[in-house]
């Protein structure tokens, strides 16, 4: 693929981008990615749970050859060269490897997917686009404020496109309920937006320690994280019970939901982050994430506040995982699932549910553990991502967008830890005259491993 240049700095992808992509779900595509001039060659690094999920929905929306890839768990990397086979019978066997910086060295590569722990994500990315390639990368972009600024200059300097898996963007009935609601003015003047998350969803697990089985590389797992006691397999959940590799619920969760408001209502930075929480009421196990949190993103005459509580009960049934955007003349609620409008007074109640297509895709039906539900928002935006590498376009989760969701919820976590507000400036990379802040910006990475910066890319 030739190369192309990116400007990342653009301030959003153009209104109605989305209805052509809309109806591609309809098998009416608006633009011609089921056959580029030649099959891109894809490199996937992390082949567990939702690695193999986004590498599954790119192979049904364009012709590609899975050329390599990689995992530190040799069982979980050979079961997924097998599924791969048995969906592209023409698929030559990918060739393997345990460690991604001899993968990418090996290869030159159209598109990498990156799927593996927070933990990795920017090291990883940052070598993908070092290495040629266009990226799609998981969310979160990073696991510090740092290294998502190195990630931001990275994707500028190499001019590579960099798609960020925060497919609600990309989510069909989200889509209409940004176009036909909220730009539409149903909602009138929004000054208050609530956001949540009641899943019961943190481990309180307390494992014994255990012997690293042969076929696992746990050190290299660990990368630059620090490196914790072995007590089993960190995979799909158990890695995101600790701080070590991650940011919690809120570095989970809240990065979807408060990039969704974001841009919906076409928000940037926020002014000013506040947070409080801890672990209230699970105490027992290992894990040692906020149970419960509060966080407050402060925008000019706008609050977004976000709580998550892995206890109790949700506060809407319905709605547990979502946002509520409340304007002067109604409410909208919105989940990967569903949405509803509901007008203050007078009006007409709509509401949509998600899409699904089990008859398009039948395949979906056989796949284990997929989100049926959130496989035709990741069909949507592999298209944007593709779209935009054929036509120098900006992807609606690009870099830049990636960043300020991921790097506020970082800093909201920041802020609980240190029980004050903070105002983060992202020009001068700084907390606002709050110096211990700004040295919280930056996790310290393990002996031996090189933390990113920005300044390495300019």
């Amino acid at each position: 693929m030739e190369t192309k240049t990116f400007n990342i700095n653009r301030r959003h992808f153009l209104k109605g981008t989305f209805a052509s992509l809309v109806l591609s779900s309809f098998g009416v595509y608006g633009f011609d990615l089921m056959h580029p001039s030649k099959p891109y060659r894809v490199g996937l690094i992390g082949t567990g749970w939702y690695g193999k999920s986004d590498l599954f929905r790119l192979m049904q929306v364009t012709e590609l050859e899975v050329v390599c890839l990689c995992d530190v768990d040799q069982r979980q990397l050979n079961v997924a060269a097998d599924l791969i086979q048995q969906r592209k019978l023409d698929q030559k066997r990918p060739q393997l490897y345990g460690n991604y910086v001899e993968m990418l060295s090996k290869h030159d590569l159209d598109i990498v997917l990156i799927g593996t722990p927070d933990h990795w994500h920017a090291l990883q990315a940052i070598g993908a686009l070092e290495a040629g390639a266009h990226v799609y990368l998981q969310k979160p972009i990073s696991v510090d404020v740092i290294e998502g600024e190195a990630v931001l200059a990275a994707a500028s300097k190499y001019n590579k496109v960099v798609q960020i898996g925060l497919q609600r963007r990309s989510t069909p009935h989200l889509i209409e309920a940004k176009n036909n609601i909220v730009d539409a003015g149903l909602l009138g003047e929004i000054a208050h937006v609530e956001m949540n998350c009641y899943y019961k969803m943190r481990s309180i697990a307390n494992p014994p320690l255990q012997e690293v089985p042969d076929y696992f590389d746990y050190e290299l797992w660990t990368g630059p994280a620090p490196l914790r006691p072995y007590d089993g397999l960190p995979h799909r959940g158990w890695w995101r019970a600790f701080m070590e590799y991650g940011n919690g619920i809120i570095g989970d969760m809240c990065v979807h939901m408060f990039d969704t408001t974001r841009w919906i209502l076409d928000l940037n930075w926020p002014k000013r982050i506040s947070s409080q929480g801890g672990i209230y009421v699970q105490n027992s196990g290992k894990s040692n994430i906020a149970d419960t949190q509060t966080a407050v993103f402060e925008y000019e005459n706008l609050n977004c506040i976000w709580q998550h509580r892995t206890w109790g009960t949700p506060v809407d049934k319905d709605y547990p995982w979502a946002f509520k955007i409340f304007g002067e003349h109604g409410t909208l609620a919105g989940s990967p699932m569903q949405y509803d409008f509901t007008p203050n007074g007078k009006g007409i109640k709509i509401h949509k549910n998600c899409l699904y297509e089990r008859e398009k895709y039948p395949e979906d039906l056989t796949e284990k553990d997929i989100e049926l539900h959130a496989a035709p928002a990741t069909r949507l935006h592999m298209l944007d991502f593709l779209k935009a590498v054929e036509e120098n376009t900006i992807p609606t989760a690009n870099v830049l967008e990636g960043h300020r969701s991921t790097a506020s919820c970082i800093l909201a976590n920041i802020a609980m830890k240190l029980e004050r507000p903070l105002e983060y400036d992202p020009e001068l990379r700084i907390v606002k005259n709050d110096s211990e802040a700004t040295r919280l910006l930056q996790r310290p990475y393990r002996s031996g491993w090189k933390h990113p910066f920005p300044e390495d890319f300019s």
